[in-house]
């Protein structure tokens, strides 16, 4: 698991390769990744926007980015976290992701961003 912790605003990421959805002849390799985002800080603070730079060994480096985080804008209280699981598709055995979460105080709404910790993604029979 990597961890982060930007403004009291915890991130964690674990990393689950999905064997039955990739194909190595189709050079298709599907990752799941679930994040945890724990709100340490004395604000009650809301998640507006993501972003995301992925590396892939075979197809170089690409940014996704959009609102929220799987059609959601969650609001955390202080102590609150949130969790969701998500996807990303590699052409190659070996990638990484990293991002920013754009996130809003809710009291005086200063925008201010996250950082998600840098995460491996690689099939496991890339380690034999």
């Amino acid at each position: 698991m990597e961890t982060l912790i930007t403004r009291g605003i915890k991130i964690s990421v674990e990393t689950f390769y999905q064997h039955e959805f990739s194909s190595n002849s189709l050079r298709e390799f599907i990752h799941h990744y679930r994040i945890t985002i724990e709100n340490n800080s004395r604000d009650e603070v809301q998640l507006l926007r993501r972003h995301w730079y992925i590396w892939d060994s075979k197809s170089g480096d690409r940014e996704v980015e959009g609102p929220g985080v799987i059609g959601e804008q969650p609001v955390l209280q202080p102590g609150d976290s949130h969790q969701y699981v998500s996807m990303c598709n590699l052409s190659s055995e070996v990638g990484r992701m990293h991002g920013t979460y754009l996130m809003q105080r809710q009291d005086n709404h200063e925008m201010f961003e996250v950082d998600i910790p840098v995460f491996k993604m690689v099939a496991p029979q890339k380690l034999n």
